[in-house]
């Protein structure tokens, strides 16, 4: 379970028992906006948890079981993945685990239970019969026959226990509940272990780091190869490992980054100084690596700065053309790996501002984040998913700062989000960063350290995409964006641009379209397409989208006027073919594509067309 619960309170009745849920578990308590005094509130308890759930926080309900259940229904895909979702009796006599019991729910519900004196009733066969989900290993341990987990749990369950062996068993506290009996068999070991029974488990110990180092550009499969013979001759498996480390400026080496994936391992980050203080525990030193980078080994060094003060060398250097590997191994097990994260900075957009209209995956980076950064009003659309979370707002017009900001925040080893709205990478902060990595020094780039750090840029709902949807298809054919601001494109460029558009008849979504200085392009705009298409062409205005004060309302191109827009509108000018019709409820605009056309006198079926296209 990697991140904190949120602890949720539908009512006044349960918000006791959830206050003191959230104090002995160091978790947010959020309430029910009106019913509840918490800080945090929310407004619908289903659209909350939902997007809890979707963001991967475990949920803790003090109420009804069925209303969580019908929450997070329609978002149940893989339990592996899903978040821990319990829920609590108003009272507190009752603790329910009812997803992700072997990925936290039930440790967790026995905690509440204990913190509430309560009952937890968990219903997982394995802890019910013998106090352990033999799935999930604690920290430390890696069970290296996930395949084998449910064939040997049933023999387990119907044999009556297992027998424990191999040379690390005495360190396997934690299997001690489990009964003793003859036929299945659980091997505690570090080495590479492959069973022929497929009830047979094996959990390996992580009490190993390896140590990696490799020239620029080092080919991926060189230093694949190399770790894997130095694994080999100490009989190692890799999931005895708990983090390769290596020397800070290799944080973005790709040899290393694939070699982490490969392995699913963490990576540790040691600048030259940290590493260099551990030569004299090392077997190997060198004058001509300290001279290249500070620091007379990287291998060795860094596999025992990342293993602690309490390892040694478990396997010397050993290199190839371009790659150095070394082990170094604990008496116990490593469950906090020593060293600095490689930074990550998550480029996301959040859409218009509504909740339902944000993707899964943004709220999870979000969620994950450390510290967000952004505009003061993004970062308040974000609501009860920022609350509780450092956060550093930026005014507009500080676009490149809390660009330069969320990148040198990462180089330090955090998780940041920069938070956009719209789509990050349609005129938002996405370019910047990119733009902020590729400088040089001399032209006001970013420090070496945030060029090395990890940036996932994750896709929005754009307005420009929001206010199509509003509208019915207006952007059904050919189409474009024009930003209107002369502050970052000369007005001239702008002018080229929509003339450009006028005369290739693209629907245009413009961005940006006025503001309490700039007046005059829109309706210049106007004009310049008054020349190229019909005066009643359908024109969309919409304003804040996805908020309370949303407001849609169309116009012909001829009657267009300045004043009804802001900052805050976007503005959809159709094509010549563009059509705003009463359908339904409603006017709607769209743009034909032209799949009813006669094509040599026939007319195509759309399925057709489709295949044509």
């Amino acid at each position: 379970m990697a991140l904190t619960p949120v602890v949720i309170a539908l009512n006044a009745s349960g918000e006791k028992t959830a206050a003191k849920i959230a104090a002995g578990l160091g978790a947010q308590l959020h309430g029910r906006e009106g019913r509840t005094s918490a800080e945090i509130t929310f407004a619908n308890a289903l659209d909350h948890t939902r997007t809890l759930f979707a963001a991967g926080v475990p949920v803790i309900g003090v109420c009804a079981s069925g209303i969580l259940i019908r929450a997070v229904a329609p978002l149940l895909n893989d339990k592996k993945a899903e978040p821990p979702v319990i829920s609590v009796s108003d009272d507190g006599s009752v603790v329910v685990p009812l997803l992700g019991g072997h990925r936290g729910a039930n440790k967790l519900s026995a905690q509440i239970a204990d913190l509430l004196d309560a009952k937890a009733a968990i219903t997982t066969a394995g802890d019910v019969s013998m106090g352990v989900a033999l799935d999930e290993p604690p920290v430390g341990w890696a069970l290296g026959t996930p395949d084998n987990a449910k064939a040997a749990m049933a023999a387990i369950l119907a044999n009556g226990g297992a027998t424990v062996s191999g040379e690390e068993a005495g360190r396997a506290t934690w299997l001690a509940e489990v009964p003793t009996a003859e036929g299945v068999e659980i091997i505690c070991t570090t080495k590479d272990v492959t069973p022929e029974a497929e009830t047979t488990l094996v959990y390996h110990p992580q009490r190993y780091v390896l140590g990696v180092g490799c020239s620029r550009n080092c080919p991926p499969e060189e230093l694949e190869a190399l770790v894997r013979e130095v694994l080999a001759k100490a009989d190692l498996s890799p999931k005895s490992l708990a983090a390769i480390a290596t020397v800070d400026l290799k944080a973005d080496e790709p040899a290393i980054l694939q070699l982490a994936k490969t392995f699913d391992v963490p990576l540790r980050l040691f600048t030259a100084d940290e590493l260099d203080a551990q030569t004299p525990r090392c077997a190997t030193s060198s004058d001509v690596v300290f001279a290249e980078i500070g620091t007379h080994g990287v291998a060795e060094n860094a596999a025992l700065a990342c293993a602690g003060e309490d390892s040694e060398l478990a396997a010397k250097k050993v290199k190839t053309a371009m790659a150095t590997a070394a082990l170094a191994v604990c008496e116990d097990v490593i469950t906090e790996p020593a060293g600095l994260k490689r930074g990550r900075v998550s480029v996301v957009g959040i859409g218009p501002g509504q909740a339902s209209w944000r993707t899964p995956e943004v709220s999870k980076f979000v969620s994950e984040a450390e510290e967000l950064v952004g505009y003061s009003l993004y970062i308040d659309l974000l609501g009860p998913l920022a609350a509780g979370k450092t956060r550093r707002d930026f005014p507009l017009g500080g676009e490149e700062d809390r660009c330069r900001y969320a990148l040198e925040q990462a180089a330090k080893g955090k998780n940041v989000a920069l938070v956009c709205s719209g789509d990050a990478g349609i005129y938002a902060m996405g370019a910047l960063v990119f733009e902020l990595l590729d400088r040089t020094p001399e032209e006001h780039g970013v420090s070496d350290a945030a060029r090395r750090v990890e940036v996932i840029c994750s896709p929005g709902v754009s307005a420009l995409q929001g206010a199509a949807a509003r509208a019915g298809a207006p952007l059904g054919h050919d189409f474009c964006a024009i930003s209107l601001s002369d502050l970052l494109t000369t007005r001239d460029d702008i002018v080229r641009r929509l003339k450009a558009a006028a005369e290739g008849d693209f629907v245009i979504a413009f961005y940006n379209p006025v503001s309490k200085k700039r007046r005059t392009l829109l309706a210049e705009a106007r004009d310049i397409l008054l020349e190229h298409r019909p005066a009643d062409t359908p024109v969309m205005l919409a304003s804040n989208l996805g908020r309370p004060t949303e407001h849609v309302r169309y116009r012909r191109l001829d009657e267009l006027e300045v004043d009804e827009v802001d900052m805050l509108t976007v503005v959809l000018i159709g094509s010549s073919n563009s059509r705003l019709a009463q359908l339904g409820e409603g006017p709607r605009m769209f743009t034909p594509r032209g799949y009813s056309r006669r094509i040599d006198g026939d007319l195509k079926d759309v399925g057709n067309r489709h295949l044509e296209d």
